[in-house]
């Protein structure tokens, strides 16, 4: 058994749920956090205070919200005041002044763990971008993962991503050999780009009620003195945390308050609201009720379900679709999820709208909420989520599944806990 907590950085870390999984399992001690967006920021120091009990100034500590491009400025601190963003000073003045080093003030790294943004990588991502995303910056972050990873040396490296990451190619070469040449020239082994397909994981298979599939790339230091500690034992101890039957939508949200539509719109300060509770007098949290949907899609969300569409052809969707709104388009905006299956992927562009996500009650007639999102995605019922109904969709959409996250950080755990004792990785 371990004597000493493994300690991790989480770049890109969003609302931590990368971050949560990992402390979830008991196995490690996060010394920082980064990430560039206020709300996201919030919502993480948040959850360090309330459940994890971090004081006020030990989370504006450790949660850095900072643009990770900058990665030197990261690193080493010293940051000038316009480098620090809209908000002013939302950084402890020891992080602005010493940076990353400032925080880990000398400590063993063991991981460092993070997925860029994947919207650049995404193959749906792509195929809306004229220039198949090729431009967009997001492509490079992963350069900022990796100098971080260089500066600290961790003995083992997590980096998490959609699996369109294998096709892109920016610059006209493919991510995952820029990611490959450059840890093998700093002394990481991880695997060759032909063989990353063999790493798509699902969340589903570890517990998450949710078919999304990620790449889960892990770089293994040379030269640890410890021979457990190798890339197939970590995927073979990341792969023995899966289940046999997967968790279904039913499980995950099928307890929660219903709804109903209203027959006359209800505005309560100054938000209008199309659905109230089927049980009269509930009250109901707020990340729990229904964004506004108008008669035309409440009619249709109904139909959709009853009509089982689903489970009809593409062609048959589409053609329903038309014929329902009066349209002659060639792509289908519709989608319910069904109560007996994982729920398909849950995605940021539900800040958007709800409209592939119809709830898969037929009488209630709307999309999921945010509770039900973050539930699907597997957070705890006791995350909080405070910001704005579509900047908690959005964060929801882009985090990593906490449960997903816990039984990974437990595999790699468990590879270290066999030796740790003798070489002494954490100290």
């Amino acid at each position: 058994m371990q004597n000493k907590k493994l300690t991790f950085i989480d770049l890109f870390a969003g609302c931590g749920g990368l971050s949560e999984g990992f402390i979830m399992s008991e196995k490690y001690d996060a010394i920082a956090h980064v990430e560039w967006e206020i709300p996201m920021v919030r919502t993480l120091r948040n959850r360090l205070e309330k459940k994890w009990k971090h004081s006020k100034e030990e989370s504006l500590r450790r949660v850095i919200h900072f643009d990770i491009q900058k990665t030197k400025e990261l690193i080493n601190g010293g940051w000038e005041e316009q480098t620090i963003g809209i908000f002013g000073k939302t950084n402890h003045e020891d992080v602005i002044n010493n940076g990353l080093k400032g925080i880990v003030s000398g400590r063993k790294i063991d991981l460092v763990i993070g997925g860029p943004p994947c919207q650049a990588y995404s193959i749906a991502g792509r195929a809306q971008d004229k220039n198949s995303m090729r431009d967009d910056y997001r492509n490079f972050l992963f350069e900022s993962f990796t100098k971080v990873v260089t500066e600290f040396q961790p003995s083992v490296f997590l980096f998490e991503n959609v699996p369109g990451i294998l096709s892109a190619s920016p610059g006209g070469k493919k991510v995952t050999e820029r990611i490959f040449e450059y840890f093998n020239e700093h002394g990481y082994d991880i695997k060759k780009p032909e063989d990353l397909r063999n790493v798509v994981l699902s969340a589903s298979d570890f517990g998450v009620p949710q078919k999304r599939e990620r790449v889960i790339i892990v770089g293994v230091k040379r030269g640890l003195n410890a021979e457990n500690i190798n890339l197939e034992n970590i995927y073979t101890s990341i792969n023995r945390q899966k289940i046999k039957a997967p968790k279904t939508l039913r499980q995950a949200i099928g307890h929660l308050p219903k709804f109903k539509p209203t027959k006359e719109i209800v505005k309560i300060k100054n938000r209008k609201f199309s659905h109230v509770p089927v049980e009269k007098g509930l009250i109901v949290e707020e990340n729990h009720k229904p964004r506004f949907h108008n008669e035309r899609d409440i009619k249709l969300f109904k139909e959709w379900v009853t009509k089982g569409m689903n489970r009809r052809s593409s062609s048959e969707r589409l053609l329903f679709y038309n014929s329902l709104l009066g349209k002659n388009s060639k792509h289908g905006k519709y989608r319910s999820l069904e109560w007996d299956k994982p729920s398909q992927t849950i995605l940021a562009h539900l800040q958007k709208d709800g409209l592939i996500f119809i709830h898969p009650d037929a009488e209630q007639a709307r999309t999921i909420t945010v509770k039900e999102a973050a539930l699907i995605q597997s957070f705890p019922d006791d995350f909080k989520f405070s910001e704005s109904m579509g900047y908690n969709y959005k964060m929801i959409g882009n985090a990593v599944p906490p449960l997903m996250a816990k039984k990974i950080a437990i595999g790699i755990a468990e590879v270290f806990d066999s030796i740790v004792h003798n070489v002494g990785l954490s100290n």
